[in-house]
């Protein structure tokens, strides 16, 4: 029986630790909320993030990482991305070299524009690393629902492990190599999200939203190529298929949130109604800081920043899109990557 540690207790990391302990595994979650702790434990159920679902009788749930994480297999890293780095410099004291890590959050650290895996190899550069990522919204994956998501690890053998523990009957997991592009698919999505919202909210129609979200897909993998990542990877699940749930699911945070800057909220009274982290706010400033330290072209991303950080007004944001000069719709070139995989 496969040992797992779950770092954190948002809904994402709640719903595959119901996965997980369905399996049959042995499962500890540290939380770092005391209220949530003593709430969970004693009502079953994750109340705040992942209401109505109860956990699994076996579940166990604790303020004590040490004891989360000691004689696990794998240790699960659910944290929002500006939690990583602070999580696992806690989490380092306790983890041994030949636990797995697998990060299923989505983002990019705005100090150091540095995807989750090189923070995890910068503090815990013995550990096999694996990142989990794909159109997965937590309240369906929660019910059962069919999900299908990609397992992305250097390590062909960490990839078809982390596949084998998590799939069931109605979770499908895929592998790829291609850590990088995963990684990127998965944060920057949640950028064109809010500009879908944002659309929605300004009424702008499907036309609209559609040209934002392939446009979208085409900066992602404009940013994503320049950091090494495969092209390919960004037609895939944790691309264009995380692209589209995110920026059409009333579940995605990242949407409502746009939803409600297009309607006219300020950015804090909107991220205070979504009552979660808006994943996509921060992970536009570093998208737009590496954009502009690459010299990468992301007019989308651009504006989005413009709306969340320089007070233009969203009507006029995409009013300066539309306006942008005149191009050819394949003005990228493929690239392709050989794995030795």
């Amino acid at each position: 029986m496969e040992r797992i540690g779950v770092l954190g207790g948002g809904s994402w990391g709640t719903a595959l630790s119901i996965l997980l302990a369905n399996k049959g595994f042995d499962l500890d979650m540290w939380v770092r909320n005391k209220e949530q702790v003593i709430t969970m434990n004693n009502t079953r159920e994750n109340k705040r993030y992942l209401p109505d679902v109860k956990l699994p009788d076996g579940f166990k749930v604790s303020g004590d990482m040490e004891k989360t994480i000691h004689n696990k297999d794998v240790v699960l890293l659910t944290v929002p991305t500006h939690g990583v780095r602070e999580a696992l410099s806690l989490a380092k004291n306790f983890i041994n070299k030949n636990q797995i890590i697998v990060n299923v959050a989505k983002g990019i650290e705005n100090d150091s524009l540095m995807r989750i895996s090189e923070i995890v190899k910068e503090l815990l550069p013995e550990n096999k690393y694996c990142v989990l990522s794909g159109p997965s919204h937590a309240e369906e994956v929660a019910i059962n629902l069919p999900t299908t998501v990609v397992s992305a690890s250097e390590h062909r053998d960490v990839a078809e492990y982390i596949q084998d523990l998590f799939t069931t009957p109605t979770f499908r997991v895929y592998t790829n190599p291609d850590i990088v592009g995963v990684e990127l698919g998965g944060s920057l999505k949640n950028i064109i999200a809010l500009g879908a919202g944002i659309s929605d909210g300004l009424n702008y129609g499907d036309n609209a939203k559609a040209a934002l979200m392939t446009r979208g897909i085409i900066e992602i993998a404009r940013l994503g190529t320049k950091l090494g990542a495969d092209p390919n990877t960004f037609s895939g699940l944790s691309g264009i298929g995380d692209l589209i749930v995110t920026c059409t699911s009333m579940h995605s945070r990242n949407r409502r949130a746009g939803i409600l800057l297009g309607q006219g909220m300020s950015l804090e009274e909107s991220v205070q109604k979504v009552g979660m982290v808006v994943e996509g706010i921060k992970t536009a400033k570093s998208a737009y800081k590496l954009s502009e330290k690459l010299n990468v072209e992301m007019p989308i991303t651009q504006e989005i920043y413009n709306v969340l950080y320089n007070g233009i007004e969203a009507n006029e944001a995409v009013m300066r899109l539309m306006g942008r000069d005149k191009k050819h719709e394949m003005e990228d070139i493929a690239v392709n990557h050989d794995y030795n995989w």
